[in-house]
């Protein structure tokens, strides 16, 4: 294990080998189907949104087939949004009624998924949004879609963001108690300074107290503005980007999950066409874990329930690569600092069966040089058959003729056609 920035309060090292998780995001805006954003984005009332919540009747809603798809993905735990911004929630909460039991649908949509996903192995991770755009008592803010208008600003002025604060911790107590082991907690998100919201007004400290009291072992994300307290976080979550290398505090690394989504949305978007190819997303998860990081790939189910073609196509196509790779993820980190990925390469390593692994983004003609191995690699393959690949150390000579390679470099011989894989990988078996 690496020596990390401090201890996760939390119980992380299934997390830290699991690395492949697959985050939900389901509410009412997926009849609107045009971003989980769009009562904010389009300013609407709480009686024009209305219309979601009136007609909410996924009557296709098979939770096994969510979780058969992400473990037949290889994904190892998963996220699902318990309320979103917009207020409604998923189970059926004592303290609110926008809830889902009071929709045409009627039934309680939360228990039956965390069973499902259990069932099939995964971990459960609730996500819980900080805002909410429909409680009475949530203060009108910069991210709220009122924002711009001056009378509703006015005659909801009085609101009282200590109030909102309890009805957060009585709805995360909920969550925490009648759904059994949670083994993380996604908080989103603090928006601190003007016309904003940070741990004064969620009351953060207390939150994180109550957190931590009701379930020991949960790991808790970055979100709560808490960032200089002790405790205050267990993993950080850099959102919707590709970091360019460990993040770390004060020199030394820290626990982190990307989030990351298919397309350019969260929520179900029906015309939203800038989907993530199959390969694209494979490389994704491999230079996350190549960093030491975890994926959390977002799918954003339709009104009907049901995971779209477009969702599946991609779950499937990842799951047909981790069917033969995912002894290069699982369990898998960083690499050790003397190994230097080639061009067009990354590198994961597992330090309990001490193996590397080579993951080439770009077939190469034949010849693949990887420096700071000489003398450490006893056996080569093709991870996705097992088929034994060629190797020789370069004389001082012959890494000269190759345009200055230095000592200690090794020379995979490859075959001239690329494997019939989305990446191929090469195992390393090092001595």
């Amino acid at each position: 294990m690496v020596e990390l920035y401090r201890e996760p309060q939390g119980d992380w090292k299934w997390w830290y080998e699991a690395r492949f998780g697959m985050f939900i995001h389901w509410g009412l805006y997926a009849l609107a189907a045009r971003h989980e954003w769009v009562k904010n984005r389009e300013r609407m009332t709480d009686e024009e949104y209305q219309k979601y919540f009136d007609h909410f009747y996924p009557d296709l809603y098979d939770p096994r087939a969510w979780a058969r798809a992400a473990k037949e993905a290889g994904m190892k735990y998963f996220v699902i949004t318990t309320k979103h911004h917009e207020g409604f929630c998923l189970w059926d909460s004592k303290y609110t009624d926008y809830k889902v039991t009071n929709t045409p649908y009627g039934k309680d949509v939360l228990r039956p998924m965390v069973e499902a996903f259990r069932e099939e192995g995964l971990r459960v991770g609730f996500y819980y949004s900080l805002l909410d755009w429909h409680h009475p008592e949530f203060p009108v803010d910069r991210h709220h879609p009122m924002r711009d208008n001056p009378e509703f600003r006015e005659k909801n002025k009085q609101r009282d963001v200590r109030k909102y604060a309890e009805y957060v911790r009585n709805q995360v107590r909920e969550l925490l108690t009648e759904f059994g082991q949670i083994d993380l907690i996604f908080y989103d998100f603090s928006y601190p300074g003007e016309d904003g919201k940070g741990r004064d007004d969620w009351q953060s400290e207390e939150l994180l107290k109550l957190t931590r009291e009701l379930q020991p072992n949960i790991l808790i994300n970055d979100r709560l503005d808490l960032l200089d307290v002790p405790g205050g976080w267990d993993y950080r979550t850099p959102e919707q980007i590709v970091v360019q290398e460990w993040p770390k505090i004060d020199g030394k690394p820290v626990l982190w999950e990307t989030c990351q989504t298919f397309s350019g949305s969260w929520g179900y978007y029906r015309d939203e066409e800038t989907w993530k190819s199959v390969e694209q997303l494979v490389q994704m998860l491999i230079d996350t874990v190549s960093k030491g990081g975890n994926l959390l790939l977002n799918v954003g189910p339709t009104a009907r329930g049901t995971f779209d073609d477009r969702a599946m196509e991609r779950l499937q196509g990842i799951g047909e690569w981790m069917k033969y790779h995912s002894r290069s993820i699982y369990g898998c980190t960083q690499a050790p600092k003397e190994f230097t990925a080639p061009q067009d390469c990354r590198l994961t390593y597992n330090p309990e069966t001490k193996r590397l692994y080579v993951h080439v983004f770009a077939w190469p003609f034949r010849y693949l040089p990887i420096s700071g191995l000489a003398g450490r690699i006893e056996y080569a393959q093709l991870l996705n058959d097992a088929s034994e690949i060629h190797f020789f150390e370069g004389t001082a000579e012959y890494l000269a003729h190759w345009g200055g390679l230095s000592q200690g470099t090794v020379i995979l011989e490859l075959p001239v056609k690329k494997p019939n894989v989305t990446v191929p990988v090469i195992e390393l078996y090092l001595k």
